[in-house]
């Protein structure tokens, strides 16, 4: 489990975080849901202690993180994959060479298992025979499945997830959820999704929370959500973001 209490980050006079709480359970997909600039991402490097807070506690599987740095943290950080937005590919390297770069950095295993693994890993995600390509290739929903390949290479207990479908059309936005959920399903790890793609996140989340001013203004499953009677979950959920949203 992740928790993460009373939690509070400020960049100057800007107040990103203000008493966030939340506690992501082990094994399930947790959506964090919100208007944009309310501090997603900010919260995503919490969590993998890329960012420390100003105050607050940051526990994961029950061991603090706060104030860890060196091999300490990169320790903690072991349990964790990434994909992220643009999903981070090196354009010089191909598809293989980018899904084995984790497998070379942090392990010591030959050539021919790194290889097995990665052809594994790119037929879990999609992705067969591709493995030549470089990233200017591939279309922008192939790219993300490169960066969750990339991500799940490592067996990693958490994935963090950063706008996993931003760019993407309709039916690749369903895609990549569908990937995710039959991924998530195959690996059992803990998943945190930031997304903006209201409803189609419901469809894989089985816990939603929403980020708003800096704090979690509800949070519930996916039903929960859809059907609450909160003013400004209900605008958020609804689109309505013309005008502000309303607390009350």
């Amino acid at each position: 489990m992740i928790i993460l209490h009373d939690i509070h980050k400020s960049f100057g006079i800007q107040k990103v975080l203000d008493g966030f709480s939340l506690d992501i359970p082990t094994g399930r997909i947790t959506a964090i849901i919100g208007p944009s600039g309310e501090g997603k991402s900010v919260l995503l490097k919490h969590i993998i202690g890329l960012l420390q807070p100003d105050s607050g506690m940051i526990k994961v599987d029950g061991e603090s993180i706060l104030g860890l740095r060196g091999s300490p943290l990169n320790r903690i950080r072991e349990k964790f994959g990434m994909l992220f937005q643009n999903a981070a590919l090196f354009d010089s390297m191909t598809v293989f060479e980018n899904v084995a770069f984790p497998l070379q950095e942090k392990t010591t295993l030959g050539k021919a298992e790194i290889r097995k693994r990665v052809l594994s890993v790119l037929e879990n995600v999609g992705l067969k025979n591709v493995e030549h390509k470089f990233p200017d290739e591939l279309s922008g929903g192939m790219k993300k499945r490169v960066g969750l390949a990339r991500a799940v290479v490592l067996s990693p207990k958490i994935i963090l997830f950063d706008e996993p479908t931003t760019g993407l059309d309709p039916i690749s936005t369903r895609t990549i959820h569908n990937l995710i959920r039959e991924t998530h399903a195959k690996f059992g790890f803990t998943a945190v999704i930031v997304s903006h793609e209201i409803p189609e996140i419901f469809d894989i989340a089985h816990n939603v929370a929403m980020l708003f001013r800096g704090r979690i203004l509800q949070q519930g499953t996916p039903d929960e959500i859809m059907n609450s009677t909160h003013p400004a979950v209900k605008q958020f959920i609804n689109g309505s973001l013309d005008g502000p949203i309303h607390m009350m």
